[in-house]
């Protein structure tokens, strides 16, 4: 068994709380698929598109857990890597992990933990912490997708192409899973 997070912890065991290695590898697909189809809304702009993965990575974190969260990333750059239509513009292939947005799909894994983490210590249960976790979960995918990016442009055209256009459509996802968590957490609760 993959899982390991107490029960009802997060989202996901609160739903579905006995844990199986059937459950774990299904849910793994699900975030999988998840960001598979959030990364083809997108809004495209060079050298990276802005998409819905960034959301996709958090919410798979926040609701899967640490763990589960961050197996559903590799999972979904494992399909892209080997050729399966799942990053932005339904294209995959070794070349997107060496290219400019390959810092930010290997920061996405990092990402999910770590918001998984927080989520598992109840930050997802009200909207300013919850919208602190996805904070600090964009600050790692930042982090690792800039870094990777000045290796192509240098410092100053990283920030100016690989962070700032970025910016408001991130704040307008924080604000959409600030209110998505804690209210799927105000119905779990009201059910009981």
């Amino acid at each position: 068994m993959i899982h390991s997070e107490s029960s009802s912890s997060i989202i996901v065991n609160a739903i579905w709380p006995k844990t199986s290695l059937v459950r774990d590898v299904a849910l793994v697909g699900m975030g999988s698929l998840t960001l598979a189809a959030l990364a083809q809304v997108q809004i495209p702009l060079l050298p990276v598109p802005v998409t819905g993965q960034t959301l996709g990575v958090l919410l798979v974190g926040a609701l899967l857990g640490r763990r589960l969260g961050a197996l559903s990333i590799i999972a979904y750059l494992f399909e892209g890597l080997m050729g399966l239509p799942v990053f932005a513009g339904a294209s995959g292939g070794l070349a997107h992990l060496f290219g400019p947005t390959g810092g930010y799909l290997l920061g996405f894994v990092a990402a999910a933990a770590l918001v998984g983490w927080l989520s598992e210590q109840g930050w997802d249960r009200t909207p300013w912490m919850t919208a602190l976790a996805m904070v600090l979960g964009n600050l790692v995918i930042y982090a690792a997708g800039l870094s990777w990016l000045a290796v192509f442009t240098g410092w100053e055209k990283a920030f100016v192409v690989g962070m700032l256009p970025f910016l408001a459509g991130d704040a307008l996802k924080i604000g959409l899973a600030a209110v998505l968590l804690p209210g799927g957490w105000s119905l779990l609760n009201r059910g009981k």
